[in-house]
């Protein structure tokens, strides 16, 4: 159990200092391939120390091993293809090993270890070696969840490169796993899968980054707020890494990775945000009439390439069956099939990421750990790493940085104009393109190392000395005294409608900027932690107009009436009004003041009671969400503590916050389920960091971790974290040697091979 390993590790250290010395001059001469140093902080935040990059992987691996291994043995089976060889074929899993089997091919992994730098080659190897001697130093030890396991094994190399390129495909390519591995055209209909083609819900963040203007110190000042999964490989984990003399950085890695994702050094701060940008297109392709193999293309049939796979699927009967299946790929990219993609008649689609050919993570993340300013942060991401976010910056010197430089497809108004297809509206986050036409193809531009993809110098970007900020909308407003325009569309949109949690974000900027001279780390934390609604604030003062005189909305109204407009965990009511924006916030001409763009923070506005169809559509708005809550037996009146929580080894843990489309800036998402309310938490604050510097220059650091550590329930870093998170407290980030030293739960573990 992690406990007793934990309870051990004082000594363990000490015995394999001695029992593993080695190197030139020791007095078994051996030579010491790897030795790295792992200190444990409070809430068992890992400091990995080595004097070299391969040492530095290997330490990388062991301390988040220490809170993930299951979860990194899992995933490695998946980019492996081997989830139905352990877990059967249900579930999504044959597709997934279909999809990951025909797209990272031994080709893919070359063309990949190619491009990469020796120092990343050497941490991979290190990081292999690490998560291997985790293997070895715990075999009987391990958590509960993977204990005994035979899908965890050692890893290699090779592992790693699919673990990165799985990664850099997660919202690309793998969100259709399921459209690519049943594409065929002897597909039926009923079996055509559904793709939801707009991002994941959830998937979001909140960034703000304050300049000299602005700043109490007249330095930097960051708050990163990514909403992220509270499962599985795209938890973040808190880490800091030091090779003396090179680098020193502390952030989050994702469990899956070995490079600190968000973070800050002595100098610098940053963090991301999902972008707006598109991220691939469609194209329709025209069949040969005799052939729905072929596709036709400048005057000629090319052919579509079949890529056999075979995957090994565990049956009901414990046998292991070896299955064919048959994957299709244009020059394009796969062939991809859903119930309103369908391959027939004529007519196929195919889809061209932006991504699955970007191979520059690994040199881009090395750049920003060791960025000094946000000049250097924006040299950084313009080396074109960032796959698929808006990066937010600042440093000591009082710059604030925002830009949306990520992989992105390389076309503009004119050819959407000249190749696009029109898609139902309730596809229309799609691109479709012809496939038949070489002038639809993305354009190529030799400023680019990614073939068809927009280079940096087109892409938004600004350097300020107020503040700049995004939550998930366009780079448009990063700024409103100062917006930015005039970018190919498929990054984002100009001059629309903001989302309520863009504007709860900038509202309280612009109050704060009002109340005070100048800010602090406190105020920025504040805009997180003090739970505001700004949906509520903005409108329901409209909706409880219509109450007067109803009796059948009165329980409902009285449940609003009394709320405090916070999620807080002590609040009443803000469950209610999460149910009625459910269904309000799709009612056609629900507010009174339309969106103006010189006004874009305000509106729209209000609702339109005026208007009779909108007030029965209101009411009846009201009553589902009463409904709603009556059929889960949740009381209208109930405290947020006792519906929205989450369980850890038997206690329950209330969380503030709600979701972002309801209009918090403070974004958990839940659903509701009968007896219990909101007892799942699936995304939404993750790794939280605020950063600045005092007066002298010294980076001074606070954050959280929401949903703590380790995802194992026989980790001593299951909870801690997240009890403090409900309690609205921050951590203090422990950075410097001197602040390391002084933790009082200091842990040190010397590693050598």
């Amino acid at each position: 159990m992690f406990v007793k390993y934990f309870g051990l590790l004082t000594l363990v250290a000490v015995l394999v200092g001695c029992a593993d010395a080695g190197g030139e001059g020791d007095a078994d001469g051996t030579d010491l391939r790897y030795e790295v140093e792992l200190r444990w902080t409070s809430f068992g935040i890992p400091h990995v120390k080595a004097d070299d990059w391969g040492s530095l992987g290997y330490g990388f691996a062991y301390a988040t091993a220490t809170d993930a291994v299951c979860v990194i043995a899992k995933d490695v089976q998946m980019v492996n293809g081997n989830l139905s060889a352990h877990f059967g074929g249900d579930g999504g899993n044959l597709q997934s090993d279909i999809f990951h089997k025909a797209i990272l091919t031994d080709a893919k992994l070359a063309d990949y270890d190619a491009q990469q730098s020796e120092r990343a080659k050497l941490m991979n190897a290190g990081y292999a070696a690490g998560y291997n001697r985790f293997l070895q130093d715990h075999q009987d030890t391990l958590p509960q969840s993977c204990a005994g396991a035979d899908w965890v094994r050692p890893i290699d190399e090779k592992d790693l490169v699919r673990l990165a390129l799985g990664v850099g495909i997660r919202y690309g390519l793998g969100r259709f796993q399921k459209q690519i591995a049943d594409a065929s055209p002897d597909t039926q209909l009923a079996e055509s899968a559904v793709a939801e083609w707009g991002l994941p819900t959830g998937i979001g963040s909140n960034a703000v980054a304050i300049g000299r203007d602005l700043s109490a110190t007249g330095r930097g000042l960051l708050l990163g707020n990514p909403h992220y999964p509270w499962h599985g490989a795209s938890r973040f984990h808190m880490i800091h890494l030091t090779v003396p003399g090179e680098l020193d950085v502390m952030g989050a890695s994702l469990l899956t990775t070995n490079r600190v994702a968000i973070g800050f050094n002595q100098e610098i701060a940053w963090t991301h945000t999902v972008s707006t940008a598109k991220r691939f297109t469609l194209y329709r392709l025209k069949l040969n009439p005799q052939n729905p193999y072929e596709y036709f293309y400048d005057g000629d049939y090319r052919p579509i390439e079949q890529r056999s796979v075979t995957v090994t699927v565990l049956g009901d009967d414990g046998q292991l069956t070896a299955e064919q299946h048959q994957t299709y790929f244009t020059h394009y990219g796969p062939v991809v099939e859903s119930e309103a993609l369908a391959w027939k008649d004529g007519i196929a689609f195919a889809m061209r990421d932006a991504v699955i050919d970007n191979y520059l993570t690994a040199e881009t993340y090395d750049a920003l750990a060791k960025a000094t300013s946000t000049a250097d942060i924006e040299a950084a991401i313009s080396q074109q790493g960032v796959y698929w976010t808006n990066t937010i910056a600042a440093d000591r010197d009082g710059n604030a940085f925002y830009a949306d430089i990520s992989g992105t497809p390389n076309i503009d108004a004119a050819l959407l104009q000249r190749c696009q297809i029109s898609l139902p509206e309730s596809m229309n986050y799609l691109i479709l393109l012809r496939g038949d036409d070489s002038s639809c193809e993305w354009y190529d531009d030799p400023n680019t190392r990614v073939a068809g993809t927009l280079p940096a110098e087109k892409m938004p970007r600004v350097t300020r000395s107020d503040y700049v900020s995004n939550s998930n909308d366009s780079y448009w407003l990063s700024n409103p005294d100062a917006p930015l325009e005039g970018y190919s569309p498929v990054i984002g949109t100009e001059g629309t409608a903001r989302s309520l949690r863009t504007r709860a974000g900038l509202t309280q900027l612009a109050e704060l900027r009002a109340q005070k001279q100048t800010l602090a780390l406190e105020d920025l934390q504040g805009m997180l932690y003090n739970q505001r609604n700004y949906g509520a604030e903005l409108l329901l003062d409209d909706v409880l107009e219509l109450c007067a005189g109803d009796g059948e909305l009165a329980a409902v109204c009285s449940a609003l009436r009394g709320w405090d407009r916070t999620m807080h965990i002590d609040a009443k009511g803000g469950h209610v009004w999460r149910e009625f924006w459910r269904d309000a916030r799709q009612i056609d001409g629900l507010y009174s003041e339309d969106f103006d763009s010189a006004d874009p923070i305000r509106t729209p506005a209000g609702i339109n009671t005026a208007n009779a169809e909108v007030r029965a559509q209101v009411r009846q708005a009201l009553l589902g969400a009463a409904k709603r809550l009556s059929d889960a037996n949740i009381a209208l009146d109930a405290p947020l503590a006792s519906i929205q929580y989450v369980q850890r080894n038997g206690a329950n843990i209330a969380i503030p916050g709600g979701e972002g489309w309801a209009g918090m800036f403070s974004m958990i998402r839940t659903n509701l389920q009968p007896n219990k309310g909101y007892a799942r938490v699936f995304h939404g604050n993750s790794y939280i960091q605020t950063v600045g510097w005092d007066a002298s220059g010294a980076v001074k650091a606070q954050g959280m971790l929401t949903y703590s550590q380790s995802p194992e329930p026989d980790s001593p870093h299951y909870q801690d974290l997240t009890e403090l998170y409900s309690a609205g407290k921050w951590i203090d980030l422990p950075f410097t040697e001197a602040e390391i030293s002084a933790d009082p739960r200091l842990r040190t573990l010397l590693l050598r091979e």
